[in-house]
């Protein structure tokens, strides 16, 4: 799904003015910072929604696919039958719900900027094996507390409570949970700022009566405190060229930091499990050993020292990863 994506991505914005893209994608990174103004979209024109495609789109599918695979890692043999992603601008979280369920769904796409919906349908038409032929791509406001959402299996809400003043993102979490059958994400970015949104509305998913599969391996409070550290995990997006020329980067790769939350309520049959642990900070190799930061299912944080005397557990934890569960299970990426 990410070379169909790309491929998209790159049959639109080719031909994009090197100048105009680099003035967009300058106040764009300043959005993300928290310096944009809430009652304005940050995506206002259409040279700030093709810079956006190219710079930011690429990771957020990248983040996104990684929180929806940690729900669905909990949860087998269950995938939605339909998908509301709220704020979703160009849908890349569509995007990446499609990578990792596959099949066709009923899918709306809901923000409040004309300019990113429009793309995003001339992104999906680019691409008619892609997964979006039938989306619905809505116009709607989430600010002033009156979003009613349709329902639908899954929703997601990524990298948009930022852009909103606290009180409207209070309404929109809310109205996230109201439209949600079984599963509900959010991703946002993974700083301070961004981890203290993520917790905000785990909290108000958890007094809604949802129960949190992902990241965390309990419902209780959060043990890394907002201000003092965050919690937040990496995924690796690969640069195209195009990528490269809009960021002005040589590397051909990124490390999209981001923090998530992924919560359930009645699933159907599929209860859904928690990890045991899961691995917070990117484990530390030793001679001999292996350091894994966890966070565990008692609600605390530990930090766990694998030893080669282990055998097949330390050649295990050698393999972890930042942000997988531990101890490994069949089919995760540690095990694999």
């Amino acid at each position: 799904m990410e070379q169909e994506l790309r491929g998209a991505l790159a049959a639109l914005v080719e031909g994009l003015p090197a100048r105009q893209a680099t003035a967009a994608v300058e106040r764009l990174i300043a959005s993300y910072r928290g310096r944009t103004p809430t009652e304005s979209p940050v995506l206002r024109h259409r040279a700030d929604v093709a810079a956006y495609a190219a710079y930011r789109m690429p990771a957020t599918f990248a983040a996104a696919s990684a929180a929806l695979r940690a729900l669905a890692f909990r949860i087998p043999g269950w995938a939605p039958g339909s998908h509301l992603d709220v704020g979703g601008g160009t849908g890349a979280a569509t995007w990446a719900a499609a990578g990792v369920w596959g099949a066709p769904r009923v899918t709306t796409v809901l923000d409040w900027a004309e300019p990113a919906l429009d793309l995003g349908r001339e992104l999906a038409a680019r691409a008619p094996a892609g997964p979006l032929p039938d989306a619905e791509w809505r116009r709607g406001s989430l600010r002033g507390g009156g979003a009613e959402l349709a329902p639908a299996d899954l929703v997601t809400v990524s990298y948009v409570l930022g852009e909103l003043a606290e009180e409207d993102r209070r309404a929109a979490v809310d109205a996230a949970v109201g439209a949600a059958r079984h599963a509900v994400v959010l991703v946002e970015p993974g700083t301070p700022e961004g981890y203290a949104r993520v917790i905000e509305a785990r909290r108000a998913l958890i007094a809604a009566g949802l129960r949190v599969l992902a990241p965390c391996p309990h419902d209780g409070a959060c043990p890394i405190v907002p201000g003092e550290d965050w919690c937040h995990f990496s995924v690796r997006v690969s640069r195209s060229s195009l990528h490269r020329r809009v960021k002005g980067g040589e590397l051909p790769y990124e490390d999209e930091k981001f923090s998530y939350v992924a919560a359930v309520r009645d699933l159907g049959g599929a209860p859904g499990v928690p990890a045991p642990a899961r691995i917070v900070r990117k484990p530390q190799l030793r001679k001999g050993q292996v350091l894994l930061d966890l966070c565990e299912r008692e609600g605390s944080l530990a930090r766990r020292t694998v030893t080669k005397r282990e055998g097949p557990r330390y050649r295990e934890a050698r393999k972890a990863d930042w942000g997988d569960p531990w101890p490994p299970e069949p089919g995760d990426a540690a095990a694999d």
